[in-house]
């Protein structure tokens, strides 16, 4: 796997940081595939994620559920929900902050 870096500088010592950049290809490979995680979303931000799905009321808080490398795989209303689409799929949740 192809390794890039970006440099930063630290404030305190002068020293160039070096922090790791990953590839979205990269991304989607983490776990072999079966690492997802769940993003909680307003319904304006559902319709422009899913656009296929129509008629979504104003003022929704909903919840998707996201491959690692960000592609969406479904739409719920509960975490719960998401949570057991991902548990069906036999994928593993990773916490994202």
């Amino acid at each position: 796997m192809e390794q890039r870096t970006k440099r930063t500088k630290r404030k305190r010592t002068g020293e160039a940081a070096v922090a790791p950049i990953i590839s979205q290809i990269e991304l989607a490979r983490l776990g072999g595939g079966q690492v997802a995680y769940i993003k909680e979303l307003t319904s304006d931000e559902a319709r422009r994620i899913f656009p296929a799905v129509e008629g979504l009321p104003k003022g929704l808080d909903l919840f998707s559920l996201h491959a690692a490398d960000g592609t969406p795989i479904a739409l719920t209303d509960t975490r719960q929900a998401a949570v057991s689409h991902a548990m069906g799929d036999e994928l593993e949740i990773a916490s994202v902050h």
